[in-house]
């Protein structure tokens, strides 16, 4: 028995005819191919179809013998996939890490100046807050990483913008009615805060706010866009958050600009120093035109 039989067979059960099978699926002659059947159905040792002016009809056995040559089939397209992906040299990984929010923005950049390289390497993206893509990138996880600039003696950074924080609300607040947001009406609303995880992020709100000469007590403390996007919309708060947060949100919660200069947090390109990777130098020398386009 040959798989070419197999072939035969399932075309001719797939189709339901013998003519339809040699013609359109296996451009062969129909009394070659009957001969096939013919010795697959010797070799089986049961009839596997019936034959009439209608076509062909599997029988009993021909159904029970159908799952398994369609089995076959496929396990020998998967050994000889095998075979032809051993020979191949391994691709080279280049892990790229984003600030959760950030690849919308960054990854299609990210991926442009790698053109060159895109046939010879994999790229494994991953998104996360900024201080554990500090940290893969110092356990040599990550490549790169789009992040916040956190501070690790052993990572380089470069700030390739500055992105502006933006009022979160609920799009039915009496404060959604506004083009812009004062950060003092927030006194007395229910405010969701930055916890100690994300503190750079905190770090910019809570300096904004010193110079602004305003103590708001959060009701709650996040760690995470979608924790505080959720926050907003199920207790009517409000949020200072990074404009990314915007591709985020679902119909009942909007963004507003703060009015006057609205604080910054930067966006830096981080990797390990020590880093020989050739794709991460290759990165690194057209970096500039991240920011150039930006």
């Amino acid at each position: 028995m040959e798989l070419r039989h197999l072939r035969y067979f399932v075309a001719v059960a797939e189709e339901g005819s013998l003519t339809v099978a040699a013609e359109k699926r296996l451009h062969t002659a129909q009394p070659s191919l009957s001969r096939q059947i013919r010795d697959l159905e010797y070799e089986v040792g049961v009839p596997l179809l019936t034959r009439s002016v209608h076509g062909v009809e599997l029988t009993a056995g021909g159904r029970a013998f159908l799952d398994h040559a369609r089995l076959a089939l496929t396990q020998a397209e998967a050994a000889a996939e095998a075979a032809r992906r051993a020979t191949q040299p391994a691709k080279q990984v280049f892990a790229v890490g984003f600030t959760t929010g950030q690849e919308v923005d960054w990854l299609p950049r990210a991926t442009g100046l790698l053109r060159g390289e895109l046939a010879k390497i994999e790229i494994r993206v991953s998104s996360d807050h900024s201080a554990a893509l500090a940290s893969e990138l110092g356990q040599g996880k990550l490549d790169i990483a789009f992040l916040r600039a956190e501070q690790n003696p052993d990572i380089a950074l470069k700030v390739i913008a500055k992105e502006p924080l933006v009022a979160i609300l609920p799009s039915d607040h009496k404060l959604a009615d506004r083009k812009s947001v004062d950060v003092r009406d927030f006194v007395g609303e229910t405010y969701i805060g930055i916890s100690k995880v994300p503190r750079v992020l905190r770090g910019v709100i809570a300096d904004y706010l010193k110079r602004r000469k305003l103590e708001i007590t959060p009701s709650f403390e996040i760690d995470n866009y979608a924790m505080a996007i959720s926050l907003v919309a199920s207790t009517r708060g409000v949020a200072l958050l990074p404009a990314s947060a915007r591709h985020f949100l679902p119909w009942s919660v909007v963004s507003r600009p703060l009015r006057g200069e609205a604080p910054t947090i930067d966006v830096a390109i981080g990797y390990h120093k020590a880093n020989t990777s050739q794709v991460l130098k290759t990165f690194l020398s057209r970096i500039d035109e991240l920011t150039a386009e930006r």
